[in-house]
């Protein structure tokens, strides 16, 4: 039993903790030592409760339950994040903007759009990333690597995401249900786009004006309004467009469609 008191101090960098435990747990964050050796592989960790959460990858043990669904888990703090998607609790605000965020991650990466901090940098051009996920993915292009294949058929995607996403279209599967009107789809980012026409929220606003967008692809389109950007050129003559649509419907003159 401890009385409270924070009297034991680290030596390495002068913290204190109420008890002798606390203490050797933090300084093997200076002396990187890990007594724990997982039984299944080489791993080893500097806590028990990290070593007995490792272990459950070999053993496929899932003790923590959703109350809301059939999902399982291996983490207590992965099944409260879980939970959120349930609940809609978004605990974490930024503090410059006040979005709110389910994960802790999502909200840190998020700071970044008003940091500019960018600090994952491609092995193969100049590029500058706020995730590592993204630039894992963008080095894809420089490697051609497709490592995800699907389960149906040929095709082969740059992240599971993507692959996850592609095999609902060939078991049917739409587990995203609008909280409004009960239309179901197989993508959460479908989703989202449709709750906003119940919403009216419009998230993506032009740098120019003070129009509204439910898409980042709208609003990129928009925005060339007022750039002057056109970036399809028509493969028949010298004409340009800053939509697809527009250079599809012009390209049929050419070819008599």
């Amino acid at each position: 039993m401890h009385t409270g008191v924070r009297e034991h101090v680290c030596s390495h960098c002068e913290k204190t903790f109420t008890t002798a435990t606390c203490l050797k747990l933090h300084v093997r964050t200076h002396t990187a030592e890990k007594p724990y050796k997982c039984s299944h592989c080489d791993k080893r960790f500097s806590h028990s409760t990290h070593l007995k959460t490792h272990e459950r990858i070999h053993t496929g043990e899932k003790p923590y339950e959703c109350s809301h669904c059939d999902k399982r888990f291996t983490q207590l703090s992965s099944l409260k994040t879980h939970e959120r998607t349930h609940t809609g609790q978004r605990p974490y605000e930024c503090s410059l903007c006040n979005k709110r965020f389910s994960q802790s991650i999502h909200l840190k990466t998020h700071e970044m759009i008003h940091t500019g901090e960018k600090p994952y940098k491609c092995s193969h051009c100049n590029k500058r990333f706020s995730q590592s996920a993204h630039l894992k993915t963008h080095e894809m292009i420089h490697t051609e690597e497709k490592p995800y294949k699907c389960s149906h058929c040929y095709k082969r995607f740059k992240k599971p995401g993507c692959r996850r996403t592609h095999e609902r279209i060939h078991t049917g599967e739409e587990p995203y249900k609008c909280s409004h009107c009960g239309k179901k789809f197989n993508h959460s980012t479908h989703l989202k786009t449709h709750e906003m026409t119940h919403t009216g929220e419009k998230p993506y606003k032009c740098s120019h004006c003070d129009k509204g967008f439910t898409r980042p692809t709208h609003l990129k389109t928009h925005e060339m309004i007022h750039t002057g950007e056109k970036p399809y050129k028509c493969p028949h003559c010298d004409k340009r467009f800053n939509q697809t649509k527009k250079l599809k419907r012009h390209a049929r003159i050419h070819t008599g469609e």
